[in-house]
């Protein structure tokens, strides 16, 4: 099995400056509790070159770097933080493991479908660019091989190791690279690279390392046998995090909920879901929550839809306290099955409208919005009927299977079976001007009449004859000037003319 490592040079510390872009440039760390003293877990780059090391008491910190800022160190969030970057990059590697603190390893059984291993790597790390993360990662055979090359290798942002030439790509680097106990037993012997470690006789190493020695030793020679176990991912959909101060207002808050609907949307994105409700969850301070409902109008996993919906929504809601942290979940969600690039000279236009039916779909409930649901009828204006809103079902089966219609053969041309847009819900009478020959002139629509430009048809749709309405129609697309097209037939049980609709 193929797999890649994506590492994360202190990736807690890039973490921070992605949700408070304020921190670039400047020294901060990160402190726990460590037996009743602060001491740092990470430090940025200024802090570093001002003498702080992990591990060092936040006094002597302070001392060594009098500008230094501090901030909580939380396990919890920098998994949750893991969990999201894997799930973000599982349309281009389908199953990913967490090896935390700083790094993943991910599927690379579908790098063929990216242009290879290199092009999956090239991609993994341009995504993760664009969201603020840097990163290097190796693509190899075994679990080891990869995190050792990813982590303490000095080549390019990527490395491809081919099958069966781990050893040799293992060989030069630092004994260091083991991270484990084993690690200050071959030390002992006055090894320094793995090369050295894999050149010994693995029965010697047996013999004075036991089975630890001898499983360390195999790693050295590229013989790692541990199992890529994949991360099971949760069913619901919930991104938490804690605000380092209490919010009072609209506009810190913002830089909160950027991060938490970049990383939700990142998810949902991954596992090709789009969202429909999400419930945002404000914590305040001391104590208190606030629930604020999302409807969207159309299923996404747009993060900047969802961010302006979010801020209107939160414009009006009026808080009891200033907000320490936020929790935002996905209450449901339906398969993405993506949408046609917007063509024109204003595509933000579709956007923008989105958040205005959200808007109103948030504001007036989820019944306020409707749709065109298609009826059991070939009457045109009984084929559809207005219902609440809802996401399309998933596609299940195939056309072999009966699930998907098979295209219906005839011999009428495919512009004429298009249907208009703006289809009227009963036929308007319409007057039409004919010459002796039966050719259309004009036709009296808005009060005015309208000269024929253009006309296609006929269209013969019959049916209903079980009822007492039959209908037997003849269907023409017609160009009237200062109109456009229209859908207009003629009855055959009275012979007068009717308009149907108007195309767009």
């Amino acid at each position: 099995m193929r797999l890649g490592y994506l590492h994360f040079p202190r990736f807690p510390v890039q973490r921070k400056v992605i949700e408070l872009p304020e921190l670039t440039g400047k020294p901060f760390v990160l402190v726990e509790e460590v037996r009743g003293q602060q001491r740092v877990a990470g430090a940025s780059t200024s802090a570093l070159k001002a003498g702080v090391r992990p591990g060092t008491t936040l006094t002597a910190a302070c001392a060594l770097e009098p500008a230094l800022r501090h901030f909580t160190y939380r396990p919890d969030e920098e998994r949750r933080a893991l969990v999201a970057l894997g799930e973000m990059l599982m349309d281009l590697a389908p199953g990913f493991q967490l090896a935390e603190p700083d790094g993943l390893w991910l599927d690379a059984g579908a790098a063929h479908l990216v242009k290879g291993e290199e092009g999956l790597c090239a991609r993994v790390l341009e995504r993760c660019e664009a969201l603020g993360w840097r990163g290097r990662m190796v693509v190899a055979s075994e679990l080891f091989t990869a995190r050792a090359l990813a982590r303490h290798g000095t080549r390019s942002s990527y490395e491809v190791v081919p099958d069966g030439e781990s050893a040799r790509a293992l060989g030069p680097l630092p004994l260091g690279a083991l991270e484990g106990p084993e690690q200050a037993a071959f030390a002992a012997l006055g090894l320094s690279t793995l090369g050295e470690v894999a050149a010994l006789p693995v029965g010697a190493v047996t013999a004075r390392g036991g089975a630890v020695g001898m499983r360390a030793h195999g790693r050295c020679r590229g013989a790692d046998e541990t199992p890529f176990l994949a991360e099971v991912l949760e069913e619901v959909l919930e991104e938490r995090l804690t605000l380092e101060w209490p919010a009072e207002s609209l506009e810190p808050l913002q830089f909160a909920l950027k991060t938490v609907l970049d990383r939700l949307c990142g998810r949902l994105s991954g596992r090709r879901r789009a969202a429909v409700r999400l419930g945002l969850t404000l914590k305040l301070d001391p104590s208190g929550q606030v629930l604020v409902p999302l409807t969207l109008a159309r299923p996404t996993a747009q993060g900047r839809m969802l961010l302006d919906l979010t801020r209107h929504r939160l414009s009006d809601v009026r808080l009891e306290g200033p907000v320490a942290g936020l929790v935002l979940r996905v209450e449901e969600d339906c398969e993405d099955r993506g949408q046609q690039l917007a063509l024109g000279d204003a595509p933000q236009g579709d956007a923008d409208l989105e958040v205005v039916l959200s808007r109103l779909a948030t504001a007036l409930g989820e019944d306020s919005l409707f749709m065109a649901a298609l009826e059991d009828s070939h009457r045109p204006e009984a084929g559809y009927t207005p219902r609440a809103f809802r996401p399309p079902p998933a596609r299940r089966g195939l056309e072999g299977e009966g699930l998907v219609p098979r295209e219906v053969v005839s011999p009428v041309p495919e512009v004429l079976r298009e249907r208009p847009a703006r289809l009227l819900g009963q036929p308007l009478p319409l007057e039409v001007h004919l010459t002796e020959a039966g050719e259309w002139v004009a036709a009296r629509l808005g009060g005015q009449w309208r000269r024929v430009v253009a006309l296609m048809g006929p269209e013969r749709l019959s049916g209903d004859w079980w009822e007492a309405r039959p209908y037997s129609r003849d269907y023409y697309r017609v160009h009237l000037e200062g109109v456009g097209q229209a859908w207009v037939f003629r009855d055959g049980r009275d012979s007068r003319f009717y308009l149907q609709g108007l195309f767009d």
